[in-house]
């Protein structure tokens, strides 16, 4: 059995490693209510956006952008993948990680090949043990996504599509569903899908104008679609940022009370280790007194 000094070192290590998870608990949860913010605040422009180049989309049907142009064979895909840049976060990159190697596996069934941008350090971490084509990263975005940091290293995916190296872009994020659930989902950006480009009847009456384009429509189409897309990838970025801090919030929350648990259940090891020391002594006075009667 340890003794009350061991114990004593062990409580004290328990109890400073429990302020560490309170105090990362805290500044987790500050930081998730910000995050919420920015994402919900992101959300206006990109229905707004979206409205718009479904408008326009539908008022110049001889026109297609490549970005709606689907192909009739996928040989050639890209994905986008985003993580989180530091841990402690629970099972949340765990569980995107997981997901995304079943798609690679079925890529690699139908002989589909893919190459990879990694946003943050822990996916690109895993492509890079995935052995996977990287063509581009960013890492330490810190607590805000800034889009001026993110168009670069994406432009290379929206380009290659572009210009028909790519088939499909796909792009995999952590979605935030409420505090205690976010759902690791992988979606497919390019080509843009009929549901994400559909208006309600109320939105198609209140973008039932038309548009004096400057310089011509082509332009401008070519323009806000590249917007369009790059607010999808701005906002997924910013329900990923979000699902991090949560899942941050609720690991640290975790660990705290297992924290206060072991240091309950080391307080009660040290109590009777104590007291067995004290009859010990006690039996030996006594004993000692009784052999000198």
């Amino acid at each position: 059995m340890p003794s009350t000094k061991e114990i004593r070192v062990k409580i004290k290590s328990v109890q400073n490693t429990r302020k560490i998870t309170k105090a990362m608990e805290m500044v987790a949860a500050s930081k998730m209510r910000k995050a919420q913010e920015r994402m919900r605040h992101s959300r206006p422009y990109g229905d707004k956006i979206r409205n718009i180049v479904a408008h326009l989309a539908g008022a110049n049907p001889e026109y297609k952008h490549p970005f709606v142009v689907r192909r009739s064979e996928i040989r050639n895909v890209g994905l986008i993948l985003i993580s989180t840049d530091k841990g402690l976060c629970g099972g949340l990159n765990t569980n995107i990680q997981r997901a995304l190697l079943q798609k690679v596996k079925q890529w690699e069934a139908t002989g589909v090949k893919f190459q990879a941008t990694a946003v943050g350090n822990k996916g690109f971490g895993f492509l890079q043990r995935l052995n996977a084509r990287i063509v581009s990263h960013v890492v330490q975005l810190g607590d805000r996504p800034h889009l001026e940091r993110l168009i670069g290293p994406v432009k290379l995916q929206l380009d290659a599509y572009a210009e028909g190296k790519l088939d499909a872009v796909y792009i995999a994020y952590s979605r935030f569903v409420n505090t205690m659930k976010q759902e690791p989902t992988i979606e497919q950006l390019l080509p843009l899908s009929a549901e994400r480009l559909e208006q309600s009847e109320e939105e198609k009456r209140a973008y039932s104008w038309d548009y004096l384009y400057e310089p011509d429509p082509q332009r401008v189409i070519d323009e806000l679609m590249t917007r369009y897309v790059e607010a999808i990838i701005y906002q997924s970025v910013a329900e990923n940022m979000a699902s991090e801090q949560s899942a941050r919030m609720v690991a640290m929350k975790a660990a705290s009370d297992n924290a206060k648990k072991l240091i309950e259940e080391l307080q009660l090891v040290y109590n009777k280790t104590r007291q067995a020391g004290i009859t010990k002594e006690i039996s030996e006075i006594v004993g000692g007194a009784a052999a000198i009667a």
